[in-house]
C-alpha cells in the first residue's frame, strides 16, 4: 500500500487539533501500523506531546527551503511504530521565507516525495498550524485527505465553510487536484449539555457521512496527558478518552482503506 498523507488542520485553535493527532498517531501505531507524526506547528506541541525535546534545527525548516531530506529529520519516540519529525520556533519564519520562493506552495510536497518512495510508513499525519498561512496550504497541496477537528461549540461549523473555499481553490488552481475533507472528527464532547448535542446534529446534519461516527469526549485525562509526554492511551489507557481515540483509528483505517 502506498503511504498515505493526512493533514490534521482548523485554521481555529483550541479545537483539539493537535490532541487529536498525537492521539490518532499512537492508536494507528498500536494498531500496529508504521506511523509517522510530523509536527509543521512553530508551537511544537506535537512535539512535546509525545515526550521529543525541541531542538533548535531539528524541524523541517530548512528542508522546506532546500536544504537537506526530510528523511534525516525523523525521530524515534518512546512509543513503538510511531516517529516523528518535530518542530521548533524556527518554522515561524517558514511562512514569510516560503513565500518569496518558486513554487511555494509545493515545498512541502517536494520534500515528503522521498518518505513517500521509501515506504517505511503506512500513514503520515501532518499537524498543521492554527492558520490557513502558507504552512497550512503546502501541507494541503501535499496530502492525500485532510482531517478537521471541530470543537461541539456554535461556530464550530464557520471554520469548515472557510476550509472548503480554501480547498476549491488549490483543486481549481490545479494545486493539488484530488485534495478533500477526508472526514470531520467532533471533539470536546460533553454528553451532559444540550449544546453539544445539537451542535453534533447540526454538523451531521450538514455534512453527512464526512463526520465520524466517534465523538471525542471533553476530559481531564485528555487535558493532562500532554504534559507527561505521553499519547493518552499510554497515560491513562482505561479513560473514555482513550476509548475514543482507539475507536477513531479503527475508523481511520476503513475510510483509508487501509
Amino acid at each position: 500500500m502506498p503511504t498515505k498523507v493526512i493533514a490534521v488542520a482548523n485554521q481555529k485553535g483550541g479545537v483539539g487539533k493537535t490532541t487529536t493527532a498525537v492521539n490518532l498517531a499512537a492508536c494507528l501505531a498500536a494498531l500496529g501500523k508504521n506511523v509517522l507524526l510530523f509536527d509543521l506547528d512553530p508551537q511544537a506541541n506535537a512535539t512535546s506531546g509525545v515526550g521529543v525535546e525541541k531542538t533548535e534545527g531539528a524541524s523541517a525548516y530548512q528542508v522546506l527551503l532546500g536544504e537537506g531530506g526530510l528523511l534525516e529529520k525523523i525521530k524515534p519516540t518512546n512509543f513503538a511504530r510511531l516517529e516523528i519529525i518535530p518542530s521548533e520556533v524556527d518554522l515561524c519564519a517558514a511562512d514569510l521565507e516560503l513565500a518569496r520562493l518558486e513554487n511555494h506552495l509545493h515545498r512541502l510536497a517536494l520534500a515528503l516525495q522521498p518518505v513517500r518512495d521509501a515506504q517505511r510508513y503506512d500513514v503520515v499525519l501532518v499537524d498543521c498550524p492554527p492558520s490557513l498561512g502558507i504552512l497550512s496550504l503546502n501541507a494541503f497541496a501535499a496530502c492525500d485527505g485532510i482531517l478537521v477537528p471541530l470543537q461541539c461549540e456554535y461556530y464550530a461549523l464557520e471554520g469548515i465553510s472557510m476550509m472548503n473555499r480554501v480547498i476549491d481553490q488549490l483543486r481549481a488552481a490545479g494545486v493539488n487536484p484530488r485534495l478533500e475533507i477526508l472526514g470531520v472528527v467532533m471533539t470536546m464532547f460533553d454528553g451532559r449539555t444540550r449544546l453539544s448535542q445539537e451542535v453534533v446534529g447540526e454538523v451531521r446534519h450538514l455534512l453527512g457521512a464526512k463526520v465520524f461516527e466517534t465523538l471525542i469526549p471533553r476530559t481531564t485525562r485528555l487535558a493532562e496527558a500532554p504534559s507527561h509526554g505521553k499519547p493518552i492511551l499510554y497515560y491513562d489507557k482505561y479513560s473514555s478518552g482513550s476509548a475514543a481515540y482507539e475507536v477513531l483509528a479503527q475508523e481511520f483505517l476503513v475510510r483509508l482503506e487501509i
